[in-house]
């Protein structure tokens, strides 16, 4: 597996070359993290010790940030964990560059990075213990052992990552997660939809951010 290959838009905003898609919304990445994952998963109201937060995704750590800032913002005592599947991680010092446009995350940012080596494993981080396990997540996420109580399904845009919304690893995804456990995603994709009904959530299309009308909200009985 080998690094992110990035372009820069606007001299912050990383676009992959391989999905020629950003990393996050040009219409302000944390505020579109915290409306879909955050608020999407009822976060920081479900935050307890050991809740675990499993993720399609890692690219610039972003969601990590805006869930361990939410975590120490909410006072809750305790652990998190955080495990997040990708198959490209990005080098250090190109997710230093694209941190560097979220200066509210700075102290959250430096903590990441002084252990970041572009490699995935376990990190220690705070009241955080991130996972980020490197591979394609269809063939690495059925060999995981946990369940998660929240998901954060955020690979690139479904027309142009297919991939990672297949019904497939859509069950996947839900045999992953623990009763009562949710997800969410920005994408309001019928078949990303479809692929979530089939798999036993139960799903809902909320208001999206910015300039996206919907984005997709989904409860496992």
């Amino acid at each position: 597996m080998t690094a992110a290959e990035l372009q820069w838009r606007d001299g912050c905003v990383p676009v992959s070359t391989r999905f020629d898609d950003p990393f996050f919304s040009l219409a302000g990445g944390l505020a579109e993290t915290r409306h879909v994952f955050l608020a999407g998963n009822d976060l920081p109201a479900r935050f307890r010790d050991g809740f675990h937060i499993a993720e399609l995704g890692f690219g610039t750590g972003l969601n990590f940030l805006a869930t361990l800032r939410a975590w120490e913002d909410s006072g809750r005592r305790g652990r998190f964990r955080f495990t997040s599947f990708e198959a490209w991680p990005m080098a250090r010092d190109d997710m230093a560059r694209a941190l560097g446009a979220f200066p509210c995350l700075a102290p959250q940012a430096e903590a990441l990075l002084a252990r970041w080596n572009g490699a995935g494993g376990r990190l220690d981080i705070g009241p955080a213990v991130l996972t980020v396990i490197r591979g394609d997540a269809r063939q690495t996420l059925p060999e995981w052992r946990c369940r998660a109580d929240a998901w954060y399904l955020d690979g690139f845009a479904p027309a142009r990552n297919p991939e990672l919304w297949q019904p497939g690893l859509m069950r996947e995804v839900a045999r992953h997660t623990a009763p009562g456990g949710t997800a969410a995603t920005y994408t309001a994709a019928g078949f990303v939809r479809r692929g979530l009904e089939s798999a036993g959530f139960r799903v809902s299309r909320e208001k999206g951010h910015g300039g996206k009308r919907h984005m997709t909200r989904a409860v496992l009985p």
